[in-house]
């Protein structure tokens, strides 16, 4: 079972560029020629960056989310997240929040929003709370960069905080997830996806190991590649390999699982410095969020992570 953290002298800060509500709407029927009536709807908070933060505090770890936010639709988020006990100290900004589009019929069909616009100014103020994150804390840099920020933004804040002894964690891919490597960050998280566009390779177990260490080799201390239905493997920073199998259950949802993990694997590590212990919660947190119709609850964590 999973315990609560002890050691209150170290804080996680998440960065969501993109924060968004996710509306979901399940129909019975869909019709082009007609009015569509939804049976059900839904509202969700949404970013990769705020799924890592609510998955934190089921674990009871201190966090605070950061990013842009703004009009009515980013009020609403703000509020939503409150209610979740999530602390926040976004960005206000002059356009709206955007609101994705999520309809279940039978398959699902995602339409994801843009995002507003965001000036130099409001750049500049995240910096400035950036700046308030001290030694051996830890920053979480989650998803692509949308079109409305410039494409060097992760490098810039790394770049920013490269002396202050902060362990920078990465999910991102392609030349986002390279150009991060200089500044050596404690865990990336791609999978075997992910991965193998890198490096035009298959998900075959010794090719994922061997491009974990070229990605380890060119800066990153920690590589952590998600393998699916097949588990997850860590290469750490000692060079040793750590497999490992999901716990058995039925698909339900795959959005929010990587997320999942990275946050089951920072508190996992920050309880014990254990990387066999951080990929085991990790993975436990992963197969919680996607064995559920939403992100992982501690209930769910602490029975699975009994069966790894």
């Amino acid at each position: 079972m999973y315990n609560k953290i002890k050691r209150g002298d170290i804080l996680i800060y998440t960065v969501t560029l993109n924060p968004a509500l996710d509306y979901v709407l399940k129909v019975n029927k869909l019709s082009f020629n007609d009015i569509n009536r939804a049976d059900e709807t839904e509202l969700f908070f949404g970013g990769k960056g705020i799924n890592v933060s609510a998955v934190l505090n089921e674990l009871e770890c201190d966090n605070i989310a950061l990013g842009f936010v703004g009009g009515f639709s980013g009020n609403k988020l703000e509020k939503m997240l409150e209610k979740a006990n999530i602390k926040t100290d976004f960005v206000h900004i002059n356009d709206e929040t955007r609101i994705n589009v999520k309809i279940r019929y039978g398959n699902e069909l995602d339409i994801n929003a843009e995002g507003p616009e965001i000036s130099e100014e409001d750049i500049e103020e995240l910096m400035k709370k950036l700046e308030r994150i001290e030694e051996g804390d830890f920053l979480v840099l989650a998803g692509s960069v949308p079109k409305n920020l410039p494409s060097d933004i992760y490098e810039r804040i790394m770049q920013k905080l490269s002396n202050g002894g902060i362990n920078f964690v990465v999910d991102a891919e392609g030349e986002l997830l390279l150009n991060s490597l200089k500044y050596k960050p404690f865990l990336i998280k791609p999978n075997h996806h992910e991965l193998g566009a890198l490096f035009k390779a298959s998900a075959n177990k010794d090719e994922v190991i061997n491009n974990a260490r070229k990605l380890k080799e060119a800066g990153a201390k920690n590589v952590l590649v998600s393998l699916a239905e097949n588990g997850a493997v860590l290469l750490d920073e000692t060079n040793t390999v750590h497999n490992i199998k999901n716990a058995k259950g039925e698909l339900v949802n795959s959005v929010g699982c990587g997320d999942s993990m990275i946050a089951g694997f920072i508190a996992g590590y920050i309880k014990t410095g254990d990387y066999s212990y951080a990929l085991k919660l990790g993975t436990a947190c992963g197969n919680a969020t996607a064995y559920s119709d939403k992100l992982a609850g501690i209930n769910e964590i602490n029975e699975l992570i009994q069966k790894l």
